[in-house]
């Protein structure tokens, strides 16, 4: 399309794990269901050399982890802030996506520095789906292919509860 994307990898060795594969096309699926100013856009998902990527919305600025080192946020910007990730995890919410590791490293600030700065939500690897389809989406959009076999279902979770996560 003429415009510089970023590509997220699998690491290689996740792409002979069937888990990691499994974990990998879910965040895939989720993201892609969301159309939020607040959430990172979902390209495409391609495959190059049998390492499976995503292709992700170019974002120029720094994580909120990094502002946040930089010192204190002023209260002013730290509320707009707050309301623009609750708002993007409402929308998630409200489709029936749980992002489940909000953190300031999952939030990207875009924005020139003198000017107002916009957070995104990354990062759906460790998403629980709440229910079989969220409201207002079809089953193709949730689905591989034409069959049921890449459904997913609200059992499917990238997480066990009292399991320790992998990356």
């Amino acid at each position: 399309m003429g415009r510089e994307v970023p590509l997220k990898f699998l690491p290689e060795q996740s792409s002979r794990d069937a888990h990691a594969l499994e974990r990998f096309t879910r965040e895939a699926r989720a993201a892609s269901a969301l159309s939020h100013p607040n959430i990172c856009v979902l390209h495409d998902i391609g495959d190059h050399g049998g390492r499976p990527f995503l292709v992700l919305e170019l974002l120029e600025g720094q994580s909120l982890k990094d502002r946040i080192a930089a010192g204190p946020l002023p209260p002013g910007e730290l509320l707009k802030l707050a309301v623009q990730i609750s708002g993007a995890l409402q929308a998630a919410h409200a489709r029936g996506i749980i992002h489940r590791d909000i953190k300031p490293g999952n939030v990207f600030l875009t924005g020139a520095p003198s000017g107002p700065v916009q957070a995104k939500i990354l990062d759906f690897g460790l998403v629980k789906l709440a229910w079989d389809k969220p409201p207002g989406l079809s089953g193709a959009c949730l689905e591989t292919g034409g069959d049921k076999a890449g459904a997913i279902s609200h059992d499917e979770t990238l997480s066990r509860t009292g399991v320790a996560m992998d990356n």
